[in-house]
């Protein structure tokens, strides 16, 4: 009798090493960053604070784009990017990234994903009918006098209406993650659209089981822990 449970669990045990990692744990593991769009920065860091009692700090310029940021960590490698109008800048002469200009309130804009292997990573969306744009350089210096240098995929590239991410890779680069705000995580990541099968399958093309469900507007969803408790993001 046991020598036949020992068969049974030998011939089980092999199965379960290719049972699917949890859905929501695969997904925060490729989330870089979430960008919160503001139409005033400020207002935009101070609305964060309310909702989840964590001030986020200041992150620094964008040289050319007309934009500053501040920042809150989400985890180790995961942050909360408030992003708006730098008014120390001149207006750039293209529109500032993800529509900063025509927001009338602050909102979850975008996300990044992380990758290490960016151009690889065009080409293969290419192949697959996803234009995700050049590979470019960005820089930025934070107000201590840092610099951070990364490589990603246009920001300025919107798919399904900012659902699916750009994709960033920081190099050498210490993750801004790092020496953000602390005091939040994040809980879960999930995205509404009128198209969810078709936004599904172009996310799963690139490898991202991000969760999509039908919904009349297009909408970033995000869970976070604070000390005000679970707190959900638009």
């Amino acid at each position: 009798m046991m020598l036949a449970i020992a068969a049974m669990m030998a011939a089980i045990a092999p199965m379960e090493s290719h049972v699917p990692a949890n859905s929501a744990d695969a997904i925060l593991e490729s989330v870089d960053h979430l960008v919160y769009g503001a139409p005033d920065l400020d207002a935009g860091v101070e609305r964060i604070e309310h909702l989840l009692g964590v001030r986020a700090m200041p992150g620094g310029q964008h040289p050319g784009g007309g934009t500053r940021n501040a920042l809150l960590a989400l985890g180790p490698a995961t942050y909360l990017e408030i992003i708006g109008p730098d008014p120390d800048q001149p207006r750039p002469p293209a529109p500032r990234t993800f529509g900063i200009d025509d927001l009338t309130g602050p909102r979850l804009v975008a996300w990044a994903a992380k990758s290490s292997s960016l151009d690889q990573l065009v080409q293969d969306a290419k192949r697959n009918g996803i234009a995700l744009g050049a590979v470019s350089s960005g820089n930025r210096r934070t107000p201590a006098g840092v610099l951070l240098a990364w490589r990603y995929t246009s920001p300025r590239v919107v798919l399904a209406d900012g659902l699916v991410p750009f994709f960033i890779d920081w190099g050498t680069t210490t993750h801004p993650a790092r020496d953000a705000a602390s005091g939040a995580r994040l809980l879960d990541l999930r995205a509404e659209h009128p198209d969810p099968a078709g936004v599904r399958s172009m996310l799963k093309k690139l490898g991202l089981d991000l969760p999509v469900a039908p919904g009349a507007t297009p909408a970033l969803v995000a869970t976070i822990d604070s000390p005000r408790g679970p707190v959900e993001l638009r």
